[in-house]
């Protein structure tokens, strides 16, 4: 994590683009990286098996990334 964007993220912030001009929505970009790191953490100190690890990790870095953005707007 050097704070540059990669391939990947060249592409959603253009898929951004192309959302916004044709919709006139705001579109508010959030940097998930560290999610991901952070489930895993979470399960291996609440002890799930490496089985139930695999199966929600995805949901587990989600709700990371969806309370992240609800505290960034309640400090608005």
């Amino acid at each position: 994590m050097n704070n540059t964007i990669g391939e990947a993220g060249e592409r959603v912030l253009e898929l951004s683009e192309i959302i916004k001009e044709a919709t006139g929505l705001k579109i508010e970009m959030w940097d998930e990286r560290l999610t991901t790191v952070a489930a895993h953490k979470a399960m291996l100190e609440a002890d799930l098996s490496r089985c139930k690890r695999k199966k929600i990790v995805d949901k587990i870095a989600a709700t990371y990334i969806l309370q992240g953005y609800l505290d960034r707007l309640s400090m608005k």
